[in-house]
């Protein structure tokens, strides 16, 4: 089942000017390297990439969140720029949550907003049902949860189909032909990656890497339990892209039934990569979002906000 992973998701992020022109910071936190930028005052605001970018997919949301906001991205540990050793200790989501505790700790903040898009949104919900009092409210852009949909009417067509047609990405990866793989990956998400920008695509095989060990980790997609997320009453924004692929819209759909607290919202002229494709309105949806759940979160009880050891059952 390994091969599920490499849907880790299409963070196909290519917008005019892929990258920051600020240098990250680079910290250690939990004996895991981490590169981050940071920008603005405020609430902090915390952004979490998808599966082949790194901190540099939201320059196109970083100025205008840091006005109201003191923004941080950073790379998730075998991301673009960090330097960590591949390990069999990596168990995919479940260890990026637990980086993110670390991180966070590392930078004194006990309480978040996140915002995450694809792998990074996966990484957010995992968190925030570990450690829920440390959390704000989330934005969950098409996060790749896709064990929720398999006991749905069809869910395990749609499930087997999709991964079906990754397989032979899959299968180039561990002959170790990275861009071969990738090149198959996007063509059976409908994208052509060698018709992206040079700098697109130098940007993608820096993040190999990443795709590789959430490949040979053992649990890359730990099956959530639904009657968690029925209890989670932190405020949610489930963002769909108008073109996504169907599996993606099932698992939002499934997470705003399950949810509490949720919200959806569908990005027009979009696919997985809504804040790189639609920003505009990616960034207006957010922005109100945060608004208004700032004033739900106060009335949310949280009797314990310190966060508890991390548990292997979601």
């Amino acid at each position: 089942m390994k091969f599920i992973l490499v849907l880790l998701l299409f963070p196909i992020l290519f917008g005019k000017a892929f990258g920051q022109n600020a240098q990250p910071v680079k910290i250690t936190a939990g004996g895991v390297e981490f590169h981050y930028i940071e920008k603005g005052q405020g609430e902090p605001l915390v952004l979490l990439h998808g599966g082949v970018s790194d901190y540099r997919l939201w320059d196109a949301q970083i100025e205008e969140f840091s006005r109201n906001y003191r923004v941080i991205s950073y790379s998730r540990r075998f991301h673009y720029p960090n330097k960590n050793s591949l390990d069999a200790e990596y168990r995919g989501a479940e260890t990026d949550a637990e980086d993110l505790l670390s991180f966070l700790r590392k930078l004194k903040l006990k309480r978040v907003h996140l915002v995450g898009l694809s792998y990074g949104a996966l990484t957010a919900l995992i968190f925030a049902l570990k450690h829920p009092g440390m959390v704000r409210s989330m934005v969950l852009a098409e996060p790749p949860a896709h064990q929720l949909i398999r006991d749905l009417p069809g869910g395990e067509t749609v499930y087997q189909d999709f991964i079906n047609a990754l397989k032979p990405s899959v299968e180039a990866f561990k002959k170790g032909k990275d861009k071969e793989a990738l090149r198959i990956f996007f063509a059976a998400l409908g994208r052509k990656l060698d018709s992206q920008p040079p700098a697109a695509i130098e940007a993608v095989m820096q993040n190999a890497q990443a795709i590789k060990a959430i490949n040979t980790s053992p649990e890359p997609f730990p099956k959530i339990s639904k009657e968690k997320l029925r209890r989670l009453k932190i405020p949610v924004l489930i963002i769909t892209g108008e073109n996504t692929v169907k599996i993606h819209k099932l698992v939002d759909e499934e997470l705003a039934r399950l949810l509490p607290n949720a919200k959806e919202f569908v990005i027009p002229n979009a696919g997985h990569g809504t804040p790189r494709e639609n920003p505009q309105v990616f960034n207006e949806t957010v922005l109100k979002f945060l608004a208004t759940a700032a004033h739900k979160t106060s009335k949310i009880k949280t009797a314990n906000t310190q966060a508890k050891p991390a548990t292997d059952n979601f």
